[in-house]
């Protein structure tokens, strides 16, 4: 959906045995009604029984809230839409004075007393903001996870709002595109542990409850697999590839109890998905047992006409056929189905299913019973942006970082140290909660000049320079910096802007530069064709290293990054990616080791631009690489740089250094239906408390159909004191092996199997089994 408009209705409204956690980390979800409760049913089959077809149909439009919200006369356009009964929903309608106007209108004038639905994009926070979904998911910590979207949640409902358009289970290999920031990163293990987590933390144990949203899983599907990395478009790929690597997170959630699902932009199979009965009915109706309600995302309808799929009657009756139920924004549903029922283009059987499903989640919600239980004003002036809140979010932050280099253990700083802060990105407090936090109140962020501020009792030892502007081209910048996350340019001539950064850390012990992308640099319609730090920052930081001073880079992004030059030429990194409300206090917290970061890459880094697709899970070729090999003539590699990845999936340091020892197997030998347990030691060697996640991968040696070199089957991120061992279990079984073969049924084959464990995909030891 279209930020923008979002942002314009704005500015108007955390043993010596530990058993891996992630085998059944989080409860399951039990909502408050089922789609087969009876109650439910009599109740929904009542109110449609007096229906009309006008009415029924005005259900199945979604409007953004803008018009509502002004105050203005009770005579605009929304407000008669409201009461004729043509609206089922709004989304971006928030505060509990502004959702109840639009219920009244809703309730107290129109022949039914139908509820409306109030969604928002809740992404990664409400106004207590946390790390973008993609820093989210470097903390490897479920219950971690699922507290910050509970968070979320008891914000968000507080304010108005009982419906949000979150989780985003993309998976997604090709960096260039935006919205990589807005999911998981590239595996479907990880991702699907994450969308559970989500789905529970908002929803809860009872939607009814009044501090739940209905979670919408999104985008349906496939959308993070688009040509070229750029938005919105077109994805091919076989259905094997499909169901084996990029469906998981979605059915995870769905299997988690998520109340609805929104379609995607892209096409599959030729068929823009918005119109595919094969995915949203014969899979996600039929396989997967889905009941819940299926909104399109914004204008999704409308935008098939493009796509050439026929007028907008056309598209709108093949989406109500497809099994859509509710038009987000385009109005297609609402101006077009009766004339298509009159045409016998759609059924009333279709609008039925449709109309129903809406009106069973605005049950579920308790939206009959209460149409008002959302705008208690006590609740949104006690419940938001609370200090406790806030703790959380510094704590989800500081988890979420990932440390790529240390030489000489440079980090820790001190803080008696003298320290140069210098880059765009220091001082820039409203691009510190990243992309899509469009609830967040900007001026409440905490800088990086804030954060280390306040974390030095003499803030003499601060000296800030801003060192360059964030991208040379103005109207770039301009296009990198919208919706109110400006950071201001310095027109003076390159050279002074940088002699000043350049005197501030002669001044200095140590420099701390912070550079990298802006936070709409990354995001929906933010793809980019060159993914390194922009050239007008590296001349900036190639001066810092110049002055011999050492150089710790925090590293801004929305998507993993092209930092090979960085990587040989500066001694410590620290990939912050936008943290949220507390940042700046979180990146204080790590810079001066008040907390040892923990944070693991969840999407590779590649060396450069051109080996993109890179991902740890790929299948091997005939003419692979030998172990240790470069370049090999007629084998699979390059001529200019080796295969391997910059930084690995799983990979991040710490301030310490732990060791983990080979697999031990509880048999060599799993029997069909049976397990194995694998037990692993982990050391922390060094000197300084700290947190690591020890991961288990697979290799299935010989399939039906080709396997890939490694899978993340388990995970676990344990605490260990300086000097403390701990062990940890992994138990496997058989559905661990499973994959879809080329029926695509789900299937566990007999044979030899590796196991791998260490703390990333490319620092592992291993063992070996196999399945009778």
């Amino acid at each position: 959906m279209r930020i923008l408009i979002y942002l314009i209705v704005f500015s108007t409204f955390s043993s010596a045995i530990a058993i891996a956690q992630q085998k059944a980390p989080l409860k399951k979800l039990h909502p408050a009604v089922s789609s087969a409760d009876p109650k439910m049913n009599q109740f929904i089959s009542n109110l449609m029984s007096k229906m009309t077809v006008d009415e029924k149909i005005g259900q199945l439009n979604l409007l953004t809230g803008g018009e509502i919200i002004t105050g203005t006369a009770g005579n605009s356009d929304l407000e008669n839409k409201v009461k004729r009964g043509d609206v089922g929903g709004f989304f971006s309608l928030t505060s509990p004075a502004r959702v109840r106007k639009a219920q009244e209108m809703a309730v107290n004038h129109t022949r039914l007393k139908i509820p409306l639905i109030f969604g928002l994009d809740v992404i990664h926070g409400y106004k207590t903001t946390f790390p973008i979904p993609l820093g989210m998911s470097a903390t490897w910590d479920m219950p971690l996870i699922q507290k910050t979207a509970r968070i979320a949640a008891e914000e968000a409902s507080a304010d108005g709002i009982n419906w949000t358009f979150s989780p985003m289970v993309d998976i997604s290999r090709d960096p260039r595109w935006g919205r990589f920031s807005e999911g998981s990163g590239e595996d479907p293990f990880l991702g699907s542990e994450i969308a559970k987590a989500m789905v529970i933390g908002y929803q809860g144990d009872d939607l009814a409850k009044i501090n739940t949203l209905m979670a919408c899983v999104k985008h349906f599907a496939l959308y993070g697999a688009g040509e070229a990395g750029r938005d919105y478009n077109t994805v091919d790929m076989s259905k094997v590839r499909m169901y084996n690597e990029y469906l998981p997170p979605y059915k995870a959630a769905i299997d988690a109890g998520a109340g609805s699902v929104m379609t995607s932009f892209n096409e599959i199979d030729g068929i823009p998905a918005t119109a595919n009965k094969w995915l949203v009915t014969d899979l996600l109706r039929n396989d997967w047992n889905f009941k819940g309600l299926v909104v399109t995302d914004y204008t999704g309808i409308n935008e098939m006409v493009d796509h050439g799929f026929g007028d907008l009657n056309q598209v709108s009756a093949l989406s109500l056929k497809a099994g859509v139920d509710m038009d987000m924004v385009g109005e297609g549903f609402l101006m077009t189905l009766k004339n298509s029922l009159n045409k016998g283009l759609v059924s009333i059987e279709d609008i039925n299913r449709a109309c129903r499903f809406i009106l069973e989640a605005k049950y579920k919600l308790g939206l009959f019973e209460d149409p008002f239980k959302y705008c208690n004003e006590e609740r949104s002036k006690t419940k938001i942006f609370t200090a406790e809140n806030r703790k959380v979010a510094r704590e989800a932050a500081t988890k979420s970082f990932v440390l790529l280099k240390n030489s000489n253990n440079l980090l820790p700083l001190k803080k008696s140290d003298k320290i140069a802060l210098i880059g765009p990105l220091a001082d820039s407090k409203v691009n510190m909660p990243g992309t899509w936090s469009v609830s967040t109140d900007l001026s409440q962020a905490i800088s990086i000049r804030k954060g280390l501020e306040d974390a030095l009792v003499d803030k003499s030892k601060l000296i800030y320079a801003l060192g360059s502007n964030l991208l040379e081209d103005p109207e770039y910048q301009d296009r990198a910096t919208m919706f109110g996350r400006v950071i201001p340019r310095d027109n003076r001539p390159e050279a002074i802007i940088i002699k000043e950064a350049v005197d501030a850390a002669m001044k200095a012990d140590v420099v701390v530069a912070a550079l990298g992308e802006s936070s709409e640099m990354s995001g929906e319609s933010s793809s980019r064709t060159d993914i390194k730090i922009p050239e007008i920052q590296r001349r900036l930081l190639e001066a810092l290293l110049a002055t011999g001073k050492p150089v710790v880079l925090l590293v801004f992004n929305g998507r993993p990054l092209d930092l090979t030059w960085e990587s040989k030429n500066v001694p410590s990194i620290l990939n912050v990616w936008f943290g949220g409300s507390e940042t700046g206090h979180a990146i204080a917290d790590v810079l001066f080791g008040d907390v040892n970061p923990s944070g693991k890459l969840s999407a590779t880094f590649p060396q450069n631009i051109g080996q993109i697709p890179i991902f740890y899970n790929h299948k091997n070729t005939g003419r692979p690489l030998a172990d240790g090999e470069w370049f090999k003539k007629f084998r699979s590699n390059y001529l200019d740089v080796s295969n391997e990845p910059l930084y690995p999936f799983g990979y991040g340091l710490s301030y310490t250094s732990f060791d983990i020892s080979a697999p031990v197997l509880s048999s060599k030998i799993m029997k069909t239906s049976g397990n194995i347990q694998i037990s692993v030691s982990v050391k922390n060697t060094g000197s300084m408390n700290g947190e690591e996640v020890v991961q288990l991968y697979i290799r299935d040696m010989v399939g039906s159909i080709t396997r890939p070199v490694r899978e993340l089957k388990a995970f676990q991120k344990i605490s260990l004191k300086a000097g403390e061992s701990k062990q940890v279990i992994f138990n496997l079984t058989e559905n661990d092996l499973k994959f879809y073969n080329s029926n695509l049924d789900f299937v566990a084959e007999p044979g030899d199997f590796k196991i791998f464990v260490g703390n990333s995909s490319a620092h592992v030891k291993e063992a070996d089994f196999k399945l009778l």
